[in-house]
């Protein structure tokens, strides 16, 4: 599997974004689509999943909790994150991923850098 994010950028606080991950390969019926973020010299952070297919049931860490929302295009292979009421603390770098329902997460793709200027 393998992922390729784009759409970042730099933006003023409370400004929006969009990011995509177009995902080709084999993708199995239980994956699990996800975004992480990280800073230089900080633990990366899971910011929302999706499952792949079905209703979809998504989760999102508290702090991006009503801004963020995370979405399929299973006709096109890609994942999105719309990112809303961006705020400084939400710069650093945006990487997809994918792995198996109710496991770890095996797949990442390159990051793309997402810097919210105050």
């Amino acid at each position: 599997v393998q992922l390729q994010a784009s759409g970042g950028g730099l933006v003023q606080a409370g400004g929006s974004l969009r990011l995509s991950c177009v995902v080709s390969g084999r993708i199995l019926n239980d994956y699990v689509m996800g975004w992480f973020r990280q800073n230089p010299g900080e633990e990366r952070e899971q910011v929302a999943r999706i499952r792949w297919t079905g209703l979809g049931s998504t989760y999102y860490t508290p702090s991006v909790k009503g801004r963020f929302t995370i979405s399929r295009d299973n006709a096109k292979n890609t994942v999105y994150l719309q990112m809303n009421n961006l705020k400084p603390e939400d710069t650093a770098v945006y990487v997809c991923a994918a792995g198996r329902y109710g496991g770890k997460f095996d797949y990442y793709g390159q990051g793309t850098q997402v810097t919210v200027s105050s």
